[in-house]
């Protein structure tokens, strides 16, 4: 617990330290600023006050890297996430070359390298797959933390740090002194490294279409909202067009750039910056769902092994709406409801009535205007599946997926409509990439779960609905309505647990 006369300060701290270094500490980690920060007044033989002015008012580089060295966690190791250099080796770097015939040259970025390894990796990667002398290859690494440049430049590591390197390449381009590993000179000359703080709108660091490839991973989960957009412009405009961005596993671009096709090869997903004359580059396209809505659908059973999830979308809403049409049920409802004007509110307060025709109804009478509109190209494309329409509703998904490709709504949707017409591969693949764009995405887990008990691949199906039952838990209510195929939070945990308990699993 802080002490209510210290809190002040940290709080000032860690809002310094959020605007110089981008670096955002939750409320818990607050108690961790404070013993720093009475360890930097200590050293420096000042009270708080002076020594906090001193940081918001420009403090020297040299004790914003001293922070840094504290404040920041560098563990990594050589070929962490194999697939993504497996998809740089074997799809990007083949594209580059070709692209710069011309010049034979590359350059690539490691941004936020901490001791080197991916630098490294990336270097070793460039060496087996264009071993031709004639391409100039620079590789650039960058970190705030001068310590851990330091050993970066030494280029010594424990058995660690190599654990995930295949061993013709650890035997081939390391060399074992004591219980350390020294790697060959050859590789280390490929690799600059430099002090730089991606937060600085650095001018050489950031130059127009300098990079060829950005490995910018695990760095962005730290960083504030602010901070994270402005990296990823700066990014985006250091990048050739063309050129190649690979962030963390659990990192994603979506609500963050349009500026970006995403990349599905070789098990792992990843970005290529748009072609300058791409018509589709633009702003990211706000939230699709609104924020507070819920919505009430008696429990079913589990789909069986016969039907599919889309069949049981389209049973469930036939249900509905013929609960819906009952002359009880309309004899309830207030004139002014009926003859409202159409607009988005509308809609969403007759799917949360389960009216799911009208609300079909209220979409098609928008303005010719609206019709290129995130929120309404997704309600379409939502109330045509549900009506089970679904070569329409894939086309839809693709007006969407045209102005903002990282739509993770889209992509389930798709999802849906690829199996109704029987490519499962396809559905798949859009699943996959709705739940990288948001992994708190419940529905895309359910419905992978249910294409592999389909299959017969238990352990697949068992570990997706059980991820599927965990984030439905906390699910945004707006998102299962618009998503849940007519099925409330209580049906699709119970679907999830009645197809684990198929399968011989507890849920």
């Amino acid at each position: 617990m802080i002490p209510a006369v210290q809190r002040g300060a940290v709080e000032r701290f860690r809002g310094a330290i959020a605007r110089r270094l981008g670096l955002y500490f939750e409320d818990a980690k607050l108690g961790f600023l404070s013993e720093i920060l009475h360890r930097k007044t200590e050293a420096r033989s000042v009270d708080c006050e002076i020594y906090l002015a001193d940081l918001e008012n420009g403090a020297a580089m040299r004790e914003w890297f001293a922070l840094a060295e504290e404040l920041t966690v560098g563990e990594t190791y050589f070929f962490r996430n194999i697939d993504q250099f497996r998809a740089f080796a074997k799809a990007c770097l083949p594209e580059r070359v070709h692209a710069r015939a011309g010049r034979r040259k590359l350059t690539l970025l490691s941004a936020g390298c901490a001791s080197g390894e991916e630098a490294y990796t990336l270097a070793i990667g460039v060496r087996e797959h264009l071993p031709d002398p004639a391409w100039e290859v620079t590789i650039l690494g960058v970190d705030v933390n001068p310590a851990a440049l330091e050993r970066a430049a030494k280029a010594r590591y424990s058995e660690w740090a190599l654990r995930e390197t295949p061993p013709e390449i650890r035997s081939r381009w390391f060399r074992q002194t004591g219980r350390e590993f020294q790697l060959d000179d050859t590789i280390q000359r490929c690799v600059k490294f430099e002090a730089r703080n991606l937060v600085d709108d650095d001018i050489e660091l950031w130059r127009p279409a300098r990079y060829d490839v950005v490995f910018c991973r695990n760095v962005m989960m730290y960083f504030t909202p602010g901070q994270m957009q402005a990296l990823i412009d700066r990014i985006s405009r250091s990048l050739a067009p063309g050129g190649y961005l690979f962030l963390g596993h659990a990192e994603t671009l979506h609500r963050l750039s349009q500026d970006f096709h995403l990349r599905h090869t070789h098990e792992t997903f990843y970005y290529q910056r748009r072609e300058d004359n791409d018509p589709h580059a633009r702003p990211p396209c706000p939230p699709t769902a609104p924020s507070a809505l819920a919505a009430a659908v008696p429990l079913v059973a589990a789909v069986d092994d016969s039907d599919s999830w889309v069949e049981a979308i389209r049973t469930a809403s036939e249900r509905i709406q013929a609960l819906a049409e009952s002359p009880f049920r309309r004899a309830a409802m207030p004139a002014a409801a009926l003859a409202q004007q159409p607009d988005l509110g509308a809609v969403f307060d007759l799917l949360r009535q389960e009216r799911f025709a009208e609300a079909f109804e209220q979409i098609r009478a928008l303005a010719p205007e609206a019709s290129r509109d995130p929120d309404v190209l997704l309600l379409h494309a939502v109330l045509l599946a549900h009506r089970g329409r679904l070569s329409e509703a894939e086309e839809w998904c693709g007006k969407l997926l045209e102005l903002d490709e990282l739509n993770a709504g889209a992509h389930y949707v798709f999802s849906l409509c690829r199996e109704g017409a029987g490519d499962r591969k396809g559905a798949l693949h859009h699943d996959q990439v709705a739940a990288y764009l948001d992994p708190g995405f419940a529905m895309p887990h359910l419905h992978l779960g249910l294409l592999a008990r389909k299959c017969g691949d238990r352990d697949a199906a068992r570990g997706e609905l059980e991820l599927a039952l965990s984030l439905l838990q906390r699910e945004d209510p707006s998102r299962l309505l618009l998503f849940g195929g007519g099925f409330g939070r209580d049906s699709l945990i119970e679907l999830c647990r009645a197809e684990l308990a198929a399968i011989g699993a507890r849920p």
